[in-house]
């Protein structure tokens, strides 16, 4: 639901901007938005989190499969 909630805007304004005949700004919503999500959004709730908690020194994160998503990020930025 959460995906499906941020993703919805994006799509709707970069078919917008697209139709205006500005496909570059398209491209780079999409993906400024999923690196604003990533570098903001995931972490902000477990500082939150570590910071209310008085029994939590971290947050565990398992990361099966973290490298192939971390390429695919760093090669979308790069192309």
């Amino acid at each position: 639901v959460l995906a499906a909630g941020t993703s919805v805007p994006d799509l709707l304004s970069s078919v917008i901007v697209a139709r205006m005949g500005e496909g570059d700004m398209a491209v780079s919503s999409s993906i400024g938005s999923n690196i604003f999500d990533i570098t903001v959004g995931l972490p902000v709730p477990w500082m939150l989190y570590i910071t209310t908690q008085k029994d939590v020194d971290s947050v565990l994160i398992k990361t099966d499969g973290m490298e192939i998503s971390i390429i695919i990020l760093l090669a979308m930025l790069v192309t």
